[in-house]
Formats: structure tokens, C-alpha cells, sequence
């Protein structure tokens, strides 16, 4: 059964850092590419963060560039968001996702799910 498994959400004021990993366990991930979306009540999913298998290609719309890094070690079948510079409007509960096609995350698409992390941004 695959599993992923986010975690270091919390609770962070405005301008600080939190460092989300999400580990996948139950198959092997050769090849798939990792991303992470956010979701606040009454909104749509929101892709803020996608990554390669091999790393070299990634992705961030214009809400988080320059503030959230995405990056991933394939030993482990572990991807993080580094997040910098929180805003409360980052607030949202954060999922990590994983799929074959790193081009479909642009349409909310993925193979495998998270059950989301919390990650609230005080003001």
C-alpha cells in the first residue's frame, strides 16, 4: 500500500520558517516526479511546489518563488519545502503528492496523495 507521509507543519509567525518533509514508502518511486499543493477551506488545491525525479527540473508559481524551496533525496523517497519569509496567507493545510508525469501537477493531478500537514502563519 502506498504511503506518503507528511510532516513538520505547525504553527509560525509571520516572517519565519518551517520545513515540511513528506516521506513515501510502499513501492518504489523510480522515476516520479514529487510535488506539494496547499488548500484552504472553500478554495481549490493549489500546486506551490514541484520537483523532478532527477531534480533538475522544478516548479513554483509566482505566490511562493523566491520563499519556498522544494528539493529531494531519492534514497530516502523523502521531498521537503523549505518555506521562508511566511505570510498569513500561506496559511493552508499542506499535501505532498507524487506522479509519473511531473507536467500534470500543473493540473492538479497526481497518481498518490498525502493526508496533509497544517501549517498556520500568525500574524
Amino acid at each position: 500500500q502506498v504511503q506518503l507521509v507528511e510532516s513538520g507543519g505547525g504553527l509560525v509567525q509571520v516572517g519565519g520558517s518551517l520545513r515540511l518533509s513528506c516521506a513515501a514508502s510502499g513501492r518504489t518511486f523510480s522515476g516520479y516526479a514529487m510535488g506539494w499543493f496547499r488548500q484552504t477551506p472553500g478554495k481549490e488545491r493549489e500546486l506551490v511546489a514541484a520537483i523532478s525525479w532527477s531534480g533538475t527540473l522544478t516548479y513554483y508559481p509566482s505566490s511562493v518563488k523566491g520563499r519556498f524551496t522544494i528539493s529531494r533525496d531519492n534514497a530516502k523517497n523523502t521531498v521537503y519545502l523549505q518555506m521562508n519569509s511566511l505570510k498569513p496567507e500561506d496559511t493552508a493545510v499542506y499535501y505532498c503528492a507524487t506522479a509519473l508525469d511531473f507536467y500534470g501537477f500543473r493540473r492538479s493531478y497526481a497518481d498518490y496523495w498525502g493526508q496533509g500537514t497544517q501549517v498556520t502563519v500568525s500574524s
